[in-house]
């Protein structure tokens, strides 16, 4: 895991300052504590913070082809390198490295842009072809490592893991990343508590989405990302029960094997909840030695759960630490500010920050069980909403909507009550949609009172612009009927990335 930094001039090959780059490079400091270094060459800059965890003799970036004429930068990890190295040495290319970073540039060279098909893994690179006078980055498919960029009116292209690093340049004649706050992010982050890919909260600056990669030749427009790939909730071939958890059992191993791989002390964050403790089980049945688990207590007695982590701890022998949060807890705003350079509302920053903290004094690298509940349908809401969608459908709208619409209307409000007998909230959600009603289910502020927060300047600004829009265009994708399986597909598109991966990436990487 490390922090990419660098620049590019679209245009031409204007010359890059050293001491620019380095400035960019130093922002993520904290991300890749173990070296630092840059490559500069006519209208290019490429900046690599590393936290070394394969190859740590000579793993060292940016990283060249053969002849040099391919170099790359890289966040993350490419799991199944193992396997590429070989077919690609059959293909003619040498390897002088035993890195999974190499893999990248003699994979750009044997498959051009199909690439990224081929890694299995969490990434975020981006690559200079100088013979093809092409830049070419890429995001991995389920968007763990992030990945920013600006296009500057002056056609220099930035890219970073954080935003921190576009900021942080001051190129000439004042070139520099714009301030100007996005109207429309601040819609989203009122809406959703974070700003939604691809936008983010200043309105020059972008994040390539997951699952998406961009290519830019030197001389011509910057053009838009292409999606390689998308989530797929189709059973092209339904299997048995027995079948199907003989399957996710293979799955899960080998999905954890490839993820413990590494030259580095190596632990897991243990909640107690059934995906981190299946990936602690799975850890367990594959080390040798005990497994290093880390978990959250908190001195509340209401938000403490960490007897259950603690019971699969002893279950498993691992080696378990616990750090206790306690409620007033606040000394971390400021750093929690820095880290994620725009508006971010999830209060659960503050212990996987300190869960965080505690992993790094005994380990360098450390699996969780994020993403778990998005794909196996694991929230409470989804519950919900499920019941909720069963009786949308046994009315057609033209009668449902009127007559739900005037209940929601006139019936008291309650939101003292548990979810399920708060009858307004359940007639509102009958009135509106499948689509409607989950966005108002996992909106942290409601369209009346966000309006009455907005100036009549930015509502101008808005144009009657809606966060429920983000989720709008996601189910026009989803490419399913199946009510529990749009509401994944919504979850994983955009709370998953823009609010799950986006607070375990800052919080580990700090």
């Amino acid at each position: 895991m490390c922090g990419i930094t660098g620049l590019f001039d679209t245009r031409g090959l204007r010359p890059v300052e050293r001491a620019v780059l380095q400035r960019m490079n130093d922002s993520q400091l904290h991300r890749g504590p173990d070296e630092g270094s840059l490559h500069i060459e006519p209208g290019l800059g490429f900046g690599h913070r590393r936290l070394s965890i394969i190859d740590v003799a000579t793993g060292q970036q940016p990283l060249f082809n053969e002849d040099q004429s391919v170099v790359v930068v890289f966040n993350g990890e490419i799991y199944n390198y193992q396997e590429l190295i070989p077919e690609l040495q059959a293909a003619g290319h040498v390897f002088h490295t035993k890195s999974d970073t190499e893999c990248i540039v003699h994979g750009w060279e044997e498959w051009g842009e199909r690439c990224v098909d081929r890694f299995r893994g969490m990434f975020a690179f981006v690559l200079w072809d100088r013979n093809r006078q092409t830049l070419f980055m890429a995001r991995d498919r389920m968007g763990v490592k992030p990945l920013y960029y600006a296009l500057l009116d002056d056609g220099t292209l930035l890219f970073g893991s954080e935003l921190k690093s576009l900021l942080a340049y001051q190129g000439p004649r004042g070139s520099a990343l714009k301030r100007d706050i996005d109207p429309l992010a601040l819609e989203e982050y009122f809406s959703l508590g974070y700003v939604a890919e691809p936008r983010t909260i200043f309105s020059q600056a972008r994040k390539l989405p997951p699952g998406h990669s961009l290519a830019i030749c030197r001389g011509e427009p910057v053009g838009r990302s292409r999606e390689y790939w998308d989530v797929n909730f189709t059973l092209n071939s339904p299997i048995g029960l027995d079948d199907a958890c003989q399957e996710l059992r293979h799955r899960l191993q080998e999905s954890v094997r490839l993820r413990m791989i590494a030259e580095v002390p190596l632990g897991a964050f243990l909640s107690g909840g059934v995906d981190s403790s299946a990936v602690v089980a799975t850890m367990a049945g594959l080390s040798a030695e005990p497994v290093n688990t880390c978990s959250i207590a908190f001195d509340d007695p209401q938000f403490n759960e960490s007897e259950f982590a603690a019971m699969v701890a002893n279950r498993y022998r691992t080696n378990h630490r616990v750090e206790t949060v306690k409620s007033d807890d606040f000394d971390l705003i400021d750093t929690l500010a820095r880290l994620y350079d725009e508006p971010y509302a999830d209060s659960s920053a503050i212990p996987t920050y300190r869960v965080c903290q505690l992993a790094r004094k005994h380990v360098t690298v450390a699996l969780s069980g994020d993403g778990g509940d998005e794909t196996f349908g694991g929230y409470r809401r989804y519950r919900m909403h499920l019941m909720e969608e069963r009786m949308r459908s046994a009315l057609p709208p033209v009668i449902r909507q009127p007559l739900f619409g005037l209940l929601g209307r006139i019936y008291p409000k309650a939101d003292w009550a548990p979810r399920m007998f708060r009858a307004k909230t359940t007639f509102e959600g009958m009135a509106r949609n499948s689509v409607e009603a989950y966005f108002h289910t996992v909106s942290l502020l409601r369209g009346p009172m966000r309006a009455q927060l907005f100036s009549p300047a930015l509502q101008q600004q808005l144009a009657g612009y809606d966060a429920l829009q983000v989720f709008q265009q996601h189910a026009a994708r989803a490419g399913t009927d199946d009510p529990l399986a749009l509401i994944q597909y919504l979850d994983i598109k955009t709370y998953l990335v823009g609010d799950i991966n986006t607070k375990v990436d800052r919080a580990s990487m700090a």
